[in-house]
């Protein structure tokens, strides 16, 4: 699985958010995917992209672009997602689209990039510091392609695209789902959402973090003598039951552990994320880069 680890300042007269999206640009075309549209101008920033699926034979429409605003000293990225591109609509008119805000930086990002065939994830470190990310693509369907053809996730960490600056206390990871979570089930979180076959983009609830044992101190998993256990995070509803897991993010237990480290798991490498400045046992994840 192609992955790029690095960090990204204000250069080359851009400020690192929009410098970021160049990245994100230049890596995803390297690696098999078409790019519909870049826009990067004073004006404008904006990325739109076509995954060819793990058959090759796909299409799936996701996209990235700026927005910031100095007076209140947020410059932030949003992820989207497409069911399709029209080349003379605007980034918002584009056939079934869907955004999520996610909090950036316009001096330093250092980030965590992988993709493979049907998706991409982006993690960052922004600011004082705390980490904040993205998928963008297809989840693992529990169906056949004739039964789910389009089952793609928008994961960022705000509703929609509001004036939201990364040192927010509110603000939380797409990975912990929509709602049902163990410390609020009542709260509805709608930075994560699934394009389902009726055409509406829902928020589910995302297992293990909808999970009493998993969110409660005195149940919580840990390591055993230092090897960790990745949980799958199984997409469902209360509606229509389980319906999948997301592609190469998985739970990780936080006890005795840190953001940033590498996990080596069935031979493949994993880096821990947390959830924007959270750490407790529950507030982590661990993104797959490598294939």
């Amino acid at each position: 699985m192609p992955h790029k680890i690095g960090f990204v300042t204000n250069s080359g007269g851009k400020l690192a958010h929009q410098n970021m999206l160049q990245v994100v640009k230049e890596f995803a075309e390297a690696n098999g995917w078409t790019v519909m549209r870049y826009i990067d101008n004073a004006a404008s920033h904006e990325l739109i992209l076509r995954a060819p699926g793990l058959s090759g034979t796909e299409q799936i429409y996701v996209g990235m672009r700026t927005y910031d605003n100095a007076n209140a000293d947020y410059y932030n990225l949003t992820a989207a997602g497409f069911t399709g591109y029209v080349a003379g609509n605007t980034f918002a008119a584009q056939p079934g689209a869907m955004f999520s805000g996610v909090p950036a930086h316009n001096l330093r990002i250092d980030y965590w990039l992988t993709l493979n065939g049907q998706r991409l994830v982006l993690a960052m470190k922004v600011g004082t510091p705390v980490y904040e990310s993205m998928y963008l693509g297809k989840m693992l369907p529990y169906g056949r392609p004739s039964q789910y053809p389009y089952p793609v996730v928008v994961g960022g960490m705000l509703s929609g695209e509001p004036a939201t600056r990364f040192s927010d206390s509110t603000h939380t990871c797409w990975v912990k789902g929509g709602y049902g979570r163990y410390n609020s089930s009542s709260t509805t979180y709608p930075n994560m959402r699934l394009r389902f076959n009726d055409g509406v983009w829902k928020t589910p609830e995302a297992y293990p973090y909808s999970n009493l044992y998993f969110g409660s101190s005195s149940y919580a998993v840990r390591d055993a003598n230092g090897f960790y256990t990745l949980t799958p995070i199984v997409l469902n509803t209360s509606q229509e039951g389980l319906l999948g897991e997301l592609d190469g993010v998985f739970h990780i237990s936080g006890f005795n552990n840190a953001v940033e480290n590498t996990v080596l798991i069935n031979g493949l490498q994993h880096v821990v994320m947390q959830d924007v400045w959270r750490t407790g046992h529950n507030d982590y994840y661990a993104i797959r880069m490598e294939a």
